[in-house]
């Protein structure tokens, strides 16, 4: 059960993170998913990975 739980919220994290046009709008939207996901560590990683997505 853990293992289908955990894929989805890393789904989310990769969904939200890739929302956004620049880096600083994926890694606020990426930032705000993961905090509701996993709390301020949720956050650090979620923005984090927003920010390392953009194509720019």
């Amino acid at each position: 059960m853990s293992i289908i739980r955990n894929t989805l919220i890393g789904v989310a994290f990769l969904g939200l993170a890739a929302c956004g046009n620049s880096a600083t709008e994926r890694a606020a939207t990426g930032g705000l998913g993961g905090a509701v996901v996993a709390g301020p560590a949720g956050a650090v990683v979620g923005g984090t990975v927003g920010a390392a997505t953009t194509e720019e």
